[in-house]
């Protein structure tokens, strides 16, 4: 059964929250990382970091959500744009020793546990995400054996701590199929951290669970009625959405679905012109798979307004050209995870994993945030 209102609000009170204060200092960071280039110091800069890539034997993978230059240059240097599992796993096949992380911490953390072998290298390994903040393991783990008769899954948007508390760990295009295969096998559910993306998870399988409070600082700010608005003014537009974000704008969706499923979408339907409610990074793969088409960002409020320093995972924010080179030069951010952490947590990804792979499920065309 779904946790009742008491028991939910008392969690809400206990987990850390994302304060103004640390949104404004991740903003700070990605701003030293955007400043406006001196003359000739970005072509420095790519030929600098491709001359490391090689010295290094190093590949580099960059989340959808990153700065397009990042993904470019991952694309041209034969490395990888993709969610953070896909991440991770090109991460396995490719020969080179160090793979470098354009993303957050809990990829860099996932390519770890994946790659043990391999030298994890982050432009920023300060970069994190609200949904792993607010999902902080000692808490998470005592709300764990308060309800021990619960199978606990959790989104692959948590810390390598988190996951070795789990029994399994889904993206937001597997979710689905493995809470139905649980609940087919009268399990009852524990599901953290995204409230969101676990009530879209309830309402489309019908089945109730256990959902911890936690939420994405840049899905949280999408609002429906901006959005009608939007919509309003371009009738011919379909509406693309990321199910971490609220209800009632998912709800709203012509198509809801993972960062992969939603560039499958653009390329796939007819229409000509998409709203799009998730993080803008997307568009830089989406206008690649889909040239001729317009995509339009989804407004957080007011009369179509948008609200850049919301709209924008600040986090993500935080990898640039100038820290990438940086990391490369002097091997600084490595990402280490404690090997019986490592292992643990190892066990409800590859359980993901062999679910998708027995059932033919294509991890790669169903991928995460």
């Amino acid at each position: 059964m779904i946790a009742v209102k008491g028991e939910s609000d008392a969690l809400s009170g206990k987990i850390p929250k994302v304060d103004d204060e640390l949104l404004e200092e991740a903003r700070a960071a990605a701003a030293r990382q955007t400043r406006e280039y001196a003359p000739g110091e970005r072509d420095n800069l790519v030929g600098r970091i491709k001359r490391l890539l090689d010295r290094e034997n190093a590949v580099l993978v960059a989340h959808y959500y990153t700065a397009p230059e990042l993904q470019e240059l991952a694309e041209e240097t034969g490395g990888y744009v993709a969610d953070s599992l896909e991440m991770a796993r090109f991460g396995s096949e490719h020969p080179a020793r160090t793979l470098v992380v354009a993303g957050v911490r809990f990829m860099g953390e996932t390519a770890k546990i994946l790659n043990p072998e391999k030298r994890i290298l982050m432009p920023d390994e300060a970069a994190t995400c609200s949904l792993d903040l607010e999902c902080p393991v000692d808490l998470f783990s005592d709300y764990c054996d308060a309800h021990p008769d619960h199978t606990v899954v959790v989104y692959a948007n948590t810390s390598a701590a988190v996951k070795a508390r789990a029994d399994w760990v889904v993206t937001s295009g597997i979710a689905l199929p493995i809470v139905e295969y649980l609940a087919g096998r009268n399990e009852k559910i524990l599901w953290a951290p995204d409230k969101h993306l676990g009530s879209y998870v309830q309402r489309a399988t019908g089945v109730r669970m256990l959902i911890w409070p936690g939420s994405c600082v840049v899905h949280e700010n999408f609002k429906a009625d901006g959005i009608r608005k939007l919509m309003k003014k371009h009738p011919d537009a379909k509406l693309l959405v990321h199910p971490e974000s609220p209800e009632e704008v998912v709800k709203m969706a012509d198509v809801v679905g993972s960062t992969t499923a939603l560039i499958k979408a653009g390329v796939t339907l007819a229409a000509q012109k998409f709203i799009v409610a998730t993080e803008p990074g997307i568009f830089y793969k989406m206008k690649q798979a889909a040239p001729g088409k317009i995509f339009l960002e989804a407004p957080t409020g007011g009369d179509l307004a948008t609200c850049e320093s919301c709209l924008r995972c600040p986090w993500m924010g935080m990898n640039g050209l100038r820290n990438l080179a940086e990391t490369l030069e002097t091997g600084a951010n490595e990402i280490t995870v404690d090997e019986t952490i490592r292992q643990k947590a190892s066990i409800p990804l590859r359980r993901m994993m062999d679910f998708a792979e027995e059932r033919g499920i294509a991890m790669k065309n169903r991928g995460n945030a």
